[in-house]
């Protein structure tokens, strides 16, 4: 009977009163396009109403696109308890946790991560976390010895009692325990001695952030080491000798690099994790998660094990399982909009219903022979010849891969981590790849800063499906951006690295001609990768209002039009739906105005700059660049006062990520102060979205008379200026009347 039981099953949502919404919303935007026809062909053609008419035709272009992405929303229920009463043997999970830089991503928080991971309801047998380094930073193998002593005390005591949260510094601050254990003595004295303990642990990384470790034999591999220009490092920390009771395997890896050759950022070094994971464990499956991403329900291997052992033919080709990010000690009300709480709740939900969730870069189960390229239902048996010539000259690699492809493994296939060492230092090399499949057709796919969008778009497009898993709680737990530059500088990598695909030889729409990708997931994708070129539209329209302020014109229907109550009507329905949206998904009303402010900041400002960033890389001037993002692992009250603040102020720096914002605010301030000098002034609408705009935009123009770090910096205003007053003489320049 148990064996019957699906181990997981698919549920509609029902959503009707968001399609209506949905559809009116469009229905609006279309009656528009008919509007400005009209005119231009009454009135003969004219820039101020030809510029509108391509504006709102794209965003009912995008409008579409969002509708078919959501329209059919999904939810998956797993269920791991059937799976442990069925006779199966639990498969091997090779675990990948990545960082780059012990300043920006501090080694307590991967740390902590790896300890979460090595702590999970899963055979310790069955598990090998592998950690790289691309920093290549003794601090962060110190922190991983450190950490693992620490683990010989950690882990038991999570199984003993039942811990939920398994990373420490969360366990810790939160104090969550089960009920039935408060009275406990016995747990009373072991958790106090476990937290003494972590707090030892903590204290000498944070000491040893300022220590040099010349005297330390363990590390001498970094002595003297370029973190651009060394040869690989493995270290294994651990080796589980097939014991249940112990802990997982753990290794730490940093790649070789040199100059001469390009590292390719973190699908580079997810590579190298899949060829070294591959010859030491081979494990079938692959979890990697980012080094803040920590898993906060211990049984989430169990959950994706239910979507990849389940009885029905579907199953088979589910090439992974994606779980939503989820962020710990956000800041209140979202401020910078980068929780993305509404967005995973009704786009990947509807991205569920087609094909699949995108692959989002953590929290994400594969299937290693998916990686390694197979097509679903594949039959047949690939040569030495055939793997030699994809997977590099390693016969040692080649071997585990063809291990891979029979698929009927479940746990490790080869002996012995150690005696494989010499082969993974081989793999780990800056210029194995060379002449290889790896990159292109094999493991994380190069070419954009958003390799995990283009990777999991590579998997769908050879037919394979994928599922998205909200676990309660939710699987893993990370850290959002804190400050407004680094959210900025993320959204720039974003939107870069998508439209790096979109203009590629990967585009969705070739997977669709030429691949499996289905045609709505290839307009969910495409929904996504045009992120970056809605910044061009938006800017436009925003300025039209300005410049119709400046000149005395109009281009929205004016009061004596019964057209005006279009975009009236457009402006009303969009927003409340979106507070509709916000209020579903437990958010507060402060959090819809932070995120329709950020919608507009995010769209103008990195958006922008993504684009220009991409035009000068088709342009062969220049290449992207992969930005790591800053993550905070502050924990004091004097950190989190710091914190409050910055909710309430937005910080600067003299990125020219705030150029294009404060001009925008200048510009519309301007315009709307010359308006009220006439006696006769524009239409109502543009007065209207001219202060929407600056209300949206309002942080920047306090930044102006601010100081330190919630104050712009000089250059960013007299830049801004610069460009306001330039704009303001094109349109005196240009003006009709």
């Amino acid at each position: 009977m148990a064996n019957s039981l699906p181990l997981y099953e698919k549920t509609a949502i029902k959503r009707r009163t968001h399609k209506a919404l949905d559809l009116a919303n469009l229905f609006l935007l279309l009656s528009l396009l008919p509007y400005r026809l009209f005119l231009l062909s009454t009135h003969g053609f004219s820039n101020l109403q030809a510029m509108p008419f391509l504006c709102e035709s794209w965003f009912a272009f995008v409008r579409l696109l969002s509708i078919i992405t959501k329209w059919n929303p999904v939810d998956f229920q797993t269920y791991p308890q059937r799976l442990l009463k069925r006779e199966v043997e639990l498969p091997a999970v090779d675990i990948f946790v990545t960082t780059a830089d012990p300043v920006l991503e501090p080694p307590i928080i991967t740390v902590n991560t790896v300890l979460s991971l090595m702590a999970l309801d899963y055979p310790a047998n069955k598990l090998a976390c592998y950690v790289s380094d691309d920093g290549c930073s003794p601090l962060t193998l110190y922190a991983l010895s450190e950490g693992l002593e620490f683990a010989r005390i950690w882990v038991p005591f999570c199984r003993k009692y039942e811990v939920e949260e398994r990373a420490p510094f969360r366990y810790f601050s939160n104090a969550s325990t089960p009920p039935y254990l408060h009275s406990s003595s016995e747990f009373q004295n072991e958790w106090k001695r476990v937290k003494v303990e972590y707090e030892r642990v903590e204290g000498k990384i944070k000491e040893a952030e300022h220590d040099r470790f010349s005297s330390r034999q363990d590390l001498a591999p970094f002595s003297h080491v370029d973190t651009k220009n060394h040869p690989a490092i493995i270290k294994i920390l651990w080796e589980n000798k097939n014991d249940l009771d112990e802990l997982p395997h753990l290794i730490y890896l940093s790649r070789e690099k040199s100059p001469k050759h390009p590292h390719h950022y973190k699908a580079g070094a997810m590579n190298v994790l899949t060829r070294v994971s591959g010859l030491l464990t081979n494990a079938p499956y692959i979890l990697n998660v980012d080094c803040d991403m920590y898993a906060n329900n211990p049984k989430v291997i169990l959950h994706a094990m239910c979507v990849f052992f389940n009885s029905e033919a579907e199953p088979k080709e589910i090439g992974y399982v994606q779980s939503p990010q989820c962020f710990y000690d956000g800041l209140k009300d979202d401020p910078f909009g980068n929780q993305l709480v509404a967005l995973y709740e009704f786009f990947a939900r509807g991205i569920m219903g087609i094909q699949g969730p995108f692959y989002s870069g953590t929290g994400c189960f594969h299937r290693r022979k998916v990686i390694y390229g197979q097509w679903p239902h594949h039959e047949g048996k690939a040569s030495e010849q055939e793997l030699l010539k994809s997977f590099g000259k390693s016969k040692a690699l080649a071997k585990s891969a063809a291990l891979t492809f029979e698929d009927n493994a479940c746990g490790y296939h080869l002996k012995g981590l150690v005696n494989n060492l010499e082969a993974a230092n081989q793999v780990a090399g800056c210029g194995y790849e060379i002449g290889t499949a790896w990159g292109s057709k094999i493991g994380w796919i190069y070419g954009s800063t958003v390799e995990d969008i283009q990777t999991g778009l590579m998997i769908q497009k050879r037919g394979w499906r994928s599922i998205y898993i909200a676990l309660d709680p939710p699987a893993f737990y990370g850290c959002a951006p804190s400050e407004l530059p680094a959210s900025l500088t993320q959204q720039k990598r974003w939107a870069t690295g998508l439209l790096e695909i979109l203009f590629s030889k990967n585009c969705p729409i070739f997977a669709t001609l030429f691949g499996k990708l289905e045609l709505k997931q290839c307009v969910a994708y495409l929904w996504l990768l045009t992120w970056g070129l809605r910044s061009i539209p938006e800017l436009c329209y925003a300025m039209l209002p300005a410049y119709c302020l400046i000149t005395n014109s109009h281009f929205f229907p004016t009061v004596r039009e019964g057209a005006m109550i279009i975009p009236i009507s457009i402006f009303i329905l969009y927003n409340f739906q979106q507070l509709l949206q916000y209020f579903q998904t437990g958010q507060s009303l402060r959090a819809w105005w932070n995120n329709q402010r950020m919608e507009r900041v995010n769209t103008m400002c990195p958006w922008l700059l993504g684009v220009a960033n991409v035009v000068l890389k088709l342009l062969r001037i220049s290449e992207t660049v992969f930005e790591v993002t800053k993550k905070d692992s502050s924990s004091s009250n004097t950190d989190e006062r710091t914190k409050l603040e910055d909710s309430n102020h937005f910080t600067f720096d003299e990125s020219l990520l705030f150029i294009p914002g404060t001009t925008i605010v200048l510009v519309q301030v301007s315009a709307l102060l010359m308006s009220l000098t006439r006696a006769r002034g524009s239409g109502v609408l543009e007065v209207a979205c001219s202060v929407w705009l600056v209300l949206c935009f309002w942080p920047f123009l306090k930044g102006m008379f601010l100081k330190g770090r919630y104050g712009l910096p000089l250059s960013t205003i007299y830049k801004s200026a610069a460009l306001a007053l330039f704009f303001l003489h094109l349109c005196q320049k240009n003006n009709p009347n």
